[in-house]
This record gives structure tokens, sequence and C-alpha cells, in this order.
């Protein structure tokens, strides 16, 4: 059965702070400006609707580096990835906030809660049990659409946060607020994605695994009184011009990650705590006997290699072959892709060459038929 589909197709990619990836060692300075300058254009003359910048433990500060993409560009969004629980919910509000009003309206927040242990220790996290971690961010979040829409001081107490007379002057753009994505597979992420999440967030899983997750999520939203949100699927599109060397071209990335890894010393070790690399992993195992390929043309052979460390499964195939296997995923109810390379510049302005265009026109059959079916 085919599920609805109420929200807008968007396309968001991916800005690193430097040229890198699982088959390039970092080239460059920890902040080239030059590159991430000449990344954030090509998204979005490729069309593009925004790009992730990413949190971790030691990288330079998201907000800061998506304050520029905004700066060099005129209509490309910004998905800023956040973990709560190092920084005030009130302050974070604010700065989301003030960067929105300055790029009049292109922000989001990317919510991340179950990061690995050693991550979040550096930034000296104190709460250990991810459940817990999840009642935490649900609180965070509690306070930051209260700041981003209250319009008198307001209280709040929590287990985990609380705040007296708390109120902000600057609100998002938009009336509609600023979309708040969050992710994640165990019970305790769906019930926070249930009550917050505007976007939800899934790894380049097969269909069965989606269409279970998104399953739980609605029905999880439907119980909290929410509307049901937009979902979100990232993946590694590996495209050329025929089949037979879009997968030639899949084992090249293979072999080139491998020799990568063999240099830095990197041995995929035990199982991750979150929940969405441990589905992952198990169904990219399952497969390595048949070249961890999957459904019509899903490719896992990268998450296999690193312990599925992030957005690390593919679509591997023609253009059109791409295209037709994304529809599949729209079929289920997603209707945002997340993609990026694994040589990122060359990749996204292939992308917004010959993928975006098509997709969308796939997309836009697909609904002028139902309207006449409906008719």
């Amino acid at each position: 059965m085919t599920a609805s589909a109420p929200h807008p197709l968007r396309f968001v990619g991916f800005v690193g702070n430097h040229n890198a990836s699982e088959i390039i060692s970092r080239q460059g300075p920890v902040v080239d400006r030059d590159y991430i300058e000449t990344v954030a254009k090509a998204h979005e003359l490729g069309g593009f609707d925004a790009v992730l910048q990413a949190f971790h433990a030691d990288s330079p500060d998201s907000l800061q580096v998506s304050q520029h993409i905004t700066s060099v560009t005129d209509r490309l969004g910004v998905l800023i990835a956040h973990r709560p629980g190092f920084q005030a919910p009130t302050i974070l509000a604010r700065q989301f906030a003030t960067l929105d009003q300055l790029s009049r309206g292109r922000v989001a927040i990317n919510v991340i809660t179950g990061a690995e242990r050693g991550e979040l220790a550096r930034d000296g996290n104190t709460v250990e049990d991810k459940d817990e971690r999840y009642a935490r961010t649900s609180e965070f979040l509690d306070i930051v659409r209260a700041e981003w829409t209250s319009e008198a001081p307001f209280d709040y107490q929590g287990r985990f946060y609380r705040v007296e007379q708390a109120f902000s002057q600057v609100k998002p753009y938009s009336p509609s607020g600023i979309p708040v994505w969050i992710a994640g597979a165990s019970p305790a992420a769906v019930e926070v994605a249930g009550r917050h999440a505007d976007t939800f967030a899934v790894w380049g899983e097969t269909h069965d695994q989606v269409r279970e997750l998104l399953g739980r999520v609605r029905a999880a939203a439907a119980k909290a009184g929410r509307p049901q949100p937009a979902f979100s699927l990232s993946l590694r599109p590996i495209l050329a011009d025929s089949e037979e060397a879009a997968w030639a071209k899949a084992d090249g990335i293979l072999e080139k990650a491998k020799a990568l890894l063999d240099r830095t010393g990197f041995r995929r070790g035990e199982l991750p705590s979150n929940e969405g690399a441990r589905r992952l992993l198990a169904v990219a195992d399952a497969a390595a006997d048949r070249g961890h390929r999957h459904d019509k043309r899903l490719w896992t052979a990268i998450a296999a290699l690193t312990g599925a460390k992030g957005n690390s499964t593919s679509l591997v195939g023609t253009p059109d072959q791409v295209a037709d296997a994304l529809l599949d995923y729209y079929d289920l109810g997603v209707t945002t892709f997340l993609i990026r390379g694994f040589d990122p510049l060359p990749d996204s302005i292939a992308y917004g060459r010959d993928l975006l265009p098509r997709v969308r026109q796939l997309v836009a059959e697909r609904q002028r038929a139902q309207a006449v079916a409906a008719e």
C-alpha cells in the first residue's frame, strides 16, 4: 500500500569543514573556508534545499560554520546538528532564532541524543543512561520551543532543567518556527520524536526496516496528538552511466576505504551503543555473502566496514535507476532525502545535475497520477 506524502519533496546535502571522507584523507586546514564556500555554493546551484552541518566532540562549531554558509548563499537552508545536555536550552534557542532572523528563515536543528559514550564524555556528559538522555532531550526541547513561542516570561521545572521567568525577544523568522529534526530507533527515541519531531530522520535501511520504523513514529505522533512528521532518509548514492560501471565504482570505493582505514589503523570494534547503527550492522552483516546488496540496489558494505558510523549505505546504479529506487522510499512516506557522496564536491555537482531533476520529475508524475485516480 502506498503511504500518503503530504510534505513537500526536499533534498538535503552535506557541507564538511574540509575535504574528507571514507576514501579521502583530510585535505586543507580544519576549517577550510574556501572549501566550505565552494561546496555550499555547489549545493545551491545544484538545487538542494539545505545542507547538513555535523556535530562532533572535536570538530568546529556547527552553528558558526552554518552562519558563514548562509552568508555566502542566497536561499540554501542549513540543518545544524546539536547535542542537548551541554548548553542551556534558553541560550541555544536565542542563538538559533538569531541566525534564523539573519538568514530569513533558513535554519533547522538536527537534535542528536544517542551518540557513543566516548564522544559524549569528551564534552562532559553526566547522564550515562540513553533513555535518560532522551528524557533530557525532551525537556530541552520543551524549553527551546517555549523560548521561540512564548509571548510572556515562563517558568519550567523538570528533572534536568529549571528556568524562572525565561523569555526571548528574538523569535524565529517564520511563524511556523524553526523545524526540529530527530533520529533514533529505540523506544525512548521514538517517543521523543512523537512529541517533538517536525522531521524524523532514518538511515538508509531496507524497505522493511524503514516501513517498520516509520510506523512506530507515526503511532507515537498520533499518541502525542501532534501532526505527522516529515520523514527523511540518509543515503550515499553511487552513480555511473551504466549499472555495471556503478557497481564497479562501488567496489572501487570499498577498496579505497579499506586502504585508508588500514593506514589509520582503524578496526571495527564491538557493537555500537545506538540502536540505529545496530540495525544497519545487522542487515549489513546478514547480506555479507551476497555482496551486501538488498532490495533493488541498496548497498551496505561501507556500513559493515566502518561499524555503521553515520550515513554509510548507498543506492548504486545509473541516475535513472537510483531515482527509481528513491521513489520506492517515497512510496513508504519518505519525502526528504539527505544525500552526500564519497567524493563530496564532484558528487554534489553530479547529484544536482543528474539525480535531483529525475526524482522531482518522477514525484511530479506520481502526484499527477494520484490526483487523476482520486477524481
